[in-house]
């Protein structure tokens, strides 16, 4: 049956050229793409072949060889994998309000700073979930200096977060009161995130495999279901890196799926995929 749909098909994806694809997509992202995933990588790629009327996957692979930085976004961004939703995996935001905030409310009453990261930040919706959760703790934090970085390799999820602009139903696990607070309906079924939330958030577009334009520190990172794509090597070298950015003592939250055991040890276990900083 796949020999036959292969045969029908507009494009031919060798071997080869899917294990180029794959080469690609380690060395820009980070990601180590699975033999499972050849049919999602033709159908997605397959929309660029169309869009820039080229001939094959042999002419697509010249064109990213050859480095246009243009095309190589287009390229990331057909790639990676982009679902959320608000307050996913909410244990983390239920925790982040109600042991973490308390205890940097103390920690850093000398300097009145508050630095959070949201790395892999998709659509928006888990930065503005952390921005709900700050303003509804904001009594403490009144005066400070509160910020959240989002990032996302993503160009197009980035600008899509930025907006802060959303359909209902992305809203069907948050309470209607919530949403009514912190939420205005903005066109006909759209609803858009309220300025106090936005003026938190810087949106910026980052790759996690290149050098970061920041030193920290950040008391708190979101990296959920980031890494899950990731070869072993590379989740060790990234959280290593993210744990540079952080002070003993600071939070780092991953997703459901994921664990840094024997992957770095300088993050202690605390909580359901919360992880504290201890060296």
């Amino acid at each position: 049956m796949q020999n036959r749909a292969a045969a029908t098909r507009e494009y031919h994806l060798s071997d080869a050229q899917f294990d180029d694809i794959r080469r690609l997509v380690r060395e820009h992202t980070g990601i180590s793409l699975a033999d499972s995933k050849r049919e999602l990588v033709y159908s997605r790629l397959v929309r660029r072949l169309r869009r820039l009327s080229l001939g094959g996957f042999g002419d697509y692979l010249q064109l990213l060889e050859r480095g246009e930085s243009t095309e190589l976004e287009e390229f990331t961004n057909a790639i990676t994998t982009n679902l959320t939703s608000f307050f996913r995996e909410n244990h983390h935001f239920e925790f982040l309000s109600g042991t973490v905030l308390p205890a940097l409310e103390k920690r850093n009453a000398a300097s009145r700073r508050l630095r959070i990261w949201s790395a892999g930040c998709s659509t928006g919706e888990e930065p503005y979930s952390i921005a709900i959760a700050l303003q509804e703790s904001m009594g403490r934090f009144r005066g400070w200096d509160v910020r959240i970085l989002a990032t996302d390799l993503d160009s197009q999820v980035v600008a899509h977060a930025a907006a802060g602009e959303y359909k209902p139903e992305r809203f069907e696990k948050m309470p209607a009161a919530r949403r009514e607070r912190w939420f205005r309906e903005s066109r006909p079924e759209h609803f858009v995130a309220d300025e106090s939330l936005k003026s938190l958030i810087t949106f910026r577009q980052l790759n996690l495999m290149h050098a970061w334009p920041f030193r920290g520190p950040f008391d708190v990172i979101f990296c959920r279901n980031v890494v899950i794509y990731f070869d072993k090597e590379t989740q060790r070298t990234l959280f290593d890196r993210m744990a540079e950015v952080q002070r003993d003592g600071d939070h780092l939250f991953i997703g459901h799926s994921e664990s840094l055991f024997k992957v770095c040890e300088r993050y202690q276990l605390i909580g359901k995929t919360i992880y504290r900083k201890v060296r």
